[in-house]
């Protein structure tokens, strides 16, 4: 079974399931790297975890699925950890250089869950793409529901935090990205974070001094 050791305990039914499970993860990663999942069959994932085919449908419908479930496994920490610092009551400038520092730091530690997500973004199955789309759509609505619990917001409308929090989070995309293609060059990578923050900080200087009710 994959992952068993030779000499170890036996694992209970539901830690191999498990571990296969991580091992189709895994492999589907590290697979789709070459391409996209697009590309990716459900055989080539069995052949690499070491399964016959049919047991991946023990685990998956489908190599969307298995698309889908790594796109979620890529976002839920980013987000938990981004949604943390803007617990309490930061400024909006403590955000942009928190919510930056953040990112660069995920992008390091999970380079491949970003790199998954930069090629699926736009050249992914049907189902794949859509299930990024609307992981970032989460974190607008997310970032825009926090926005309006700050001071100074109140003068806001509801669209005016949508557009706002759009702007932050579509920046934030893009640098990640770039991020991925600065590999390997610190001083690129510097000029990237540095560049991201100035531009989310002119943005925040329009946006601290807009008032909804003058534009209709």
């Amino acid at each position: 079974m994959p992952g068993e050791e030779a000499g170890s305990e036996p694992l209970s039914r539901v830690a191999r399931k498990e571990r296969t499970r991580r091992a189709i993860l895994d492999a589907a990663l590290d697979l789709s790297s070459e391409s996209t999942m697009a590309a990716l069959s459900l055989r080539q994932v069995a052949k690499e975890v070491g399964i016959v085919p049919t047991a991946f449908y023990r685990h998956f419908d489908s190599v969307e699925a298995l698309g889908v479930a790594l796109v979620a496994e890529s976002f839920v920490s980013l987000r938990t950890m981004l949604r943390d610092i803007r617990q309490g009551d930061p400024a909006l400038a403590d955000i942009v250089d928190r919510s930056i520092t953040i990112l660069v730091e995920h992008v390091h530690h999970h380079r491949a869950h970003f790199a998954f997500i930069a090629r699926e973004r736009a050249a992914g199955p049907p189902a794949v793409r859509r299930a990024i789309h609307d992981e970032i759509e989460r974190f607008e609505h997310e970032l825009a529901a926090d926005l309006a619990r700050l001071p100074g917001t109140d003068v806001w409308s509801a669209r005016d935090l949508e557009v706002l929090s759009n702007l932050i989070v579509t920046a934030m995309v893009a640098t990640a990205e770039a991020i991925l293609g600065a590999a390997g060059d610190p001083d690129a990578e510097r000029r990237l974070v540095e560049q991201a923050q100035l531009q989310l900080r002119m943005v925040l200087i329009g946006a601290l001094s807009w008032r909804s009710e003058t534009n209709g």
